[in-house]
């Protein structure tokens, strides 16, 4: 494994570009519920890969196809007392709520009609960012480079969910009718950025990365769940 991974980062410097990836949190660091959702009595942990670590899918998909439109409110950066974000800085927290929002809105309007008011055929989507650590660029882009350090990274990762010196970032979401509140789906997730070098030098990049995923995967679930032949999974 350290192996392939130093024959990536060769790649990526060959190249003269950052591979950008985040990778899903693992062993004792997975996400876990802050109090954002109302209710996570219906939710279940995640069945395989592709999955939230929590997740909840309504099983009515007949149902889903009538949707056509999406009424996404602003995110919110959740303050709440079992929240890992309650203490990010207003500043901080109006360029991650932003980000987060234009990426999501930027790919569910490639499918459906952006609505500001609830109504017959709407989804309301709500998300919540309750974890945004920033990355230590340098240190990280240099540790990635030293097997050694590689070794003690994944070690961490295996007891807190992501690598060391590295972004991390959780969030909850949910899609309700948005006239009936019905309960369509939600989920709870964690990623953290991947251990490769010549990474931006942002200490939000990582999050950022995991924001655009999600992103995606909000849109290719949705597309899954209409029953669409042709849906675009994000990569992992």
């Amino acid at each position: 494994m350290i192996i392939q991974r130093l024959i990536l980062i060769g790649i990526c410097v060959v190249m003269f570009t950052a591979c950008a990836t985040t990778e899903r949190a693992g062993g004792y660091g997975k996400a876990e519920p802050s109090g954002f959702l109302e209710d996570y009595s219906m939710l279940r942990p995640a069945a395989n890969e592709t999955e939230a670590s929590l997740v909840y899918l309504t099983p009515d998909k007949t149902k889903f196809k009538s949707y056509t439109k999406i009424l996404l409110e602003r995110v919110q950066v959740w303050r709440g007392e079992k929240s890992s974000a309650k203490n990010i800085d207003m500043e901080d927290a109006n360029h991650l709520s932003q980000f987060l929002w234009s990426r999501v809105d930027e790919e569910l309007r490639k499918d459906y009609t952006m609505v500001q008011q609830a109504g017959p055929g709407v989804v309301r989507i709500r998300i919540g960012i309750t974890e945004a650590g920033k990355g230590v660029p340098v240190l990280d882009n240099l540790t990635a480079m030293h097997p050694g350090s590689l070794i003690v990274s994944k070690g961490k990762k295996a007891l807190s969910g992501t690598e060391s010196l590295v972004g991390k970032a959780s969030i909850e979401m949910e899609a309700t009718d948005s006239q009936t509140g019905e309960l369509l789906a939600a989920g709870v997730d964690r990623r953290g950025g991947g251990k490769y070098a010549w990474k931006s030098l942002s200490q939000w990049e990582d999050v950022e990365q995991a924001f655009t995923y999600w992103a995606k995967k909000i849109r290719w679930r949705a597309c899954e769940m209409r029953g669409d032949a042709m849906c675009e999974k994000p990569e992992d």
